[in-house]
């Protein structure tokens, strides 16, 4: 299974804050002045938004059918509106439904012409920033999110869309940036699992698993407290610890059963540790809830690597069949393993030239270059991708297998090794061609590498023999 480098958990988490920036604009009806009551649904979803919050799909789903209400009888709302393309937003991400997408922009224009942004409607400006990065769109997530940060540096709803908006572009530093001022505007589970992402992106695992665990104990709401353990199950299998990623996985799923990337977390450990017809469930689970690109595909070569080709096509094929709102790279990878590698060359170019220049993207636009028989042209985006900080497995196997076929032995033995090491379960197909790969290697030679060798000593010149000197011959005379 081919582990990618951006995280669902993480991208809803970004969307959810910009429901909070929104739903400050909203006040439920038990918030007012008089007799309490119960909390129902819509308010509890707006109080969670109110905390920067992940709010439960059901409260969730309520407050969009509230907030739709509503608008029918104050078309004019511009908050409403606002709100109601952010929550469309949040649960298509948090479902993998592109149909809210569409209804978000157009709840999100609306609110833009009922108030333009020259007004200040920046709740509309950081919807539309959110909504891009949900559909893959960096380049225009980082526009509204930049337009926003202008006009109000503190609002920090606003960082979560930059981050991911930067990451998706390559601009890791500026990523880095905005995750700092985040840490100085707010604090709360968001945050940690954001830092938790963060500073895994950037290879520092302890720190990581050290701000997710942060975030567990912070989280005041189940799905929060999902996300963060989910974090944590991801952290661990990433490290290759199948047994600790499934507990912490298992513990996301005891808040919130249907939680989307730990089922299918639950699917990868299983498979893992060998309890394969456990780990066919929990991927059908996983896409009867989330159906992500990235997910049909790892199912789809577990299927394969148990000799389950029927069940394998049938999942390649509702892949390349879908309707996906950020799928380019997987559609590539899967081109480039198990279709025409020319065109997932021409799709990742294509990405590529539009400005989306993250380690995901160049480690796939280098893995289908590889397997389109151009391993020189490969090797340039294989190193790039792994030399930005993040430990994936996975782009150390393609960068050790284009080093082996241009015959950079040292090289390719010790990344191939790397990826074994980071986590010897990484893909079902893969893995096991790693360690094929590493044994036909062999074992280093002693000799040092040609580059490496000193220089011989110069010999010393033997001091030439002088030759001996003859006599000279008596002239005449001397003989007269």
């Amino acid at each position: 299974m081919k582990t990618q480098n951006v995280s669902r958990t993480v991208l809803a988490a970004g969307v959810g804050a910009v429901l909070a920036a929104t739903a400050l604009l909203y006040v439920p009806e038990f918030l007012d002045q008089g007799p309490p009551r119960p909390p129902g649904p819509a308010d509890r979803a707006a109080v969670a938004a109110h905390a920067g919050a992940q709010a439960s799909l059901p409260d969730l789903a309520a407050l969009i059918t509230d907030r739709e209400r509503w608008l029918r009888d104050h078309p004019d709302d511009d908050a409403s509106w606002a709100e109601l393309g952010a929550a469309y937003t949040e649960r298509g991400a948090r479902l993998g439904d592109v149909r809210d997408f569409p209804r978000a922009e157009r709840a999100l224009r609306r609110s833009l012409a009922e108030r333009p942004a020259a007004r200040g409607n920046t709740a509309a400006e950081l919807g539309l920033g959110a909504l891009a990065g949900a559909r893959g769109d960096w380049t225009s997530a980082r526009e509204w999110g930049e337009k926003v940060r202008k006009a109000e540096p503190r609002r920090w709803p606003v960082y979560p869309v930059l981050m991911d908006a930067y990451n998706g572009l390559g601009d890791y530093k500026a990523a880095q940036k905005a995750m700092e001022t985040l840490a100085g505007l707010h604090a709360g589970a968001m945050v940690r699992t954001r830092a938790a992402g963060s500073y895994r992106d950037r290879g520092w695992r302890e720190d990581a698993d050290a701000a997710a665990l942060d975030a567990v104990a912070l989280a005041d709401t189940a799905p929060d407290k999902a996300a963060a353990l989910g974090r944590l199950g991801d952290l661990a299998w990433e490290r290759g610890e199948p047994d600790e990623a499934l507990a912490r996985f298992s513990a996301a799923l005891s808040r919130v059963r249907d939680h989307g990337p730990s089922l299918a977390g639950r699917a990868r450990a299983l498979a893992a540790l060998g309890r394969t017809d456990e780990a066919l469930r929990e991927w059908r689970a996983a896409l009867a809830r989330l159906p992500l690109p990235e997910y049909v595909l790892e199912a789809g070569e577990l299927a394969e690597s148990l000799g389950m080709d029927g069940d394998a096509r049938a999942l390649y094929g509702r892949l390349r069949s879908g309707t996906w709102a950020d799928g380019e790279v997987t559609l590539a990878l899967l081109d480039a393993d198990h279709g025409n590698a020319a065109a997932a060359v021409t799709r990742m170019r294509a990405e590529w030239a539009r400005g989306h220049r993250s380690v995901r993207v160049a480690d796939a636009l280098g893995w289908a270059l590889y397997r389109a028989g151009r391993p020189k042209e490969a090797l340039e985006y294989a190193t790039r991708a792994t030399e930005e900080g993040l430990r994936s497995a996975l782009f150390a196997y393609h960068r050790g297998e284009i080093e082996r076929v241009l015959e950079e032995s040292g090289p390719a033995r010790r990344h191939l090794a790397e990826a074994l090491r980071i986590n010897p379960h990484f893909s079902p197909l893969l893995a096991p061609k790693a360690a094929e790969s590493v044994a036909a290697l062999g074992e280093p030679s002693d000799e040092l590498p040609k580059e490496l060798r000193p220089e011989p000593e110069p010999r010393p010149e033997k001091p030439r023999r002088a030759e001996p000197v003859s006599a000279p011959k008596p002239t005449a005379a001397a003989r007269g």
